[in-house]
């Protein structure tokens, strides 16, 4: 389709990416929106305007990294059914290694997780929740610190803004390689 609206010549390559990633905006943003509001209150977490609109802050952010790569990916195959299967698995492998369902993994799959925007999603989320300063009931009358217990300590709360950081240039980089690949794509 946009080798077809392309080749009329009515506007250039930016001006459709630009609309394109502007136009699925809305959706993109209010349906987790809802999603984390029902979602949020509903799951018990800590009762707090600011830790809610900061969990939302970064649940959009992760959608928005997460839509980053679709794109990338589509533009770089453009085949539905080769992209959807890439997208499939990328994304498995990203939960995987991202530190929920696994938190000690073998040192050679170990690296995939500084390249999974799932695992600073979940550094974020999880920072956000809980101060490395907060105590909780680890046995009758002990307390120990929350950065002590054996999956946040696993996690490391210590960089959230670099966690930030880097899910920013996620962002803008798996855009820009979209732009990129169609880009190349159109002259071929």
């Amino acid at each position: 389709m946009l080798m077809k609206e392309r080749s009329s010549g009515m506007y250039h390559l930016s001006s459709y990416y630009v609309a394109r990633m502007v136009g699925d905006l809305p959706m993109e943003l209010v349906l987790p929106t809802i999603f984390v509001t029902i979602s949020y209150w509903m799951g018990g977490l800590k009762p707090s305007l600011v830790t809610f609109v900061l969990t939302l802050l970064i649940m959009l952010f992760n959608v928005l990294v997460s839509q980053g790569i679709g794109l990338a990916l589509g533009a770089i195959l453009m085949n539905v059914k080769q992209a959807t299967t890439l997208a499939s698995v990328t994304m498995l492998v990203f939960l995987l290694v991202g530190g929920y369902y696994i938190q000690q993994m073998p040192s050679f799959i170990a690296w995939l997780k500084y390249i999974s925007f799932c695992h600073y999603c979940y550094k974020l989320l999880v920072g956000v929740q809980y101060s490395v300063n907060e105590v909780y009931e680890c046995g009758p009358g002990l307390h120990c610190r929350i950065k002590d217990f054996p999956a946040i300590k696993c996690l490391g709360l210590d960089s959230l803004w670099g966690d930030v950081a880097v899910l920013t240039v996620m962002l803008i980089g798996y855009r820009v390689m979209a732009y990129l690949a169609l880009r190349i794509g159109v002259h071929h």
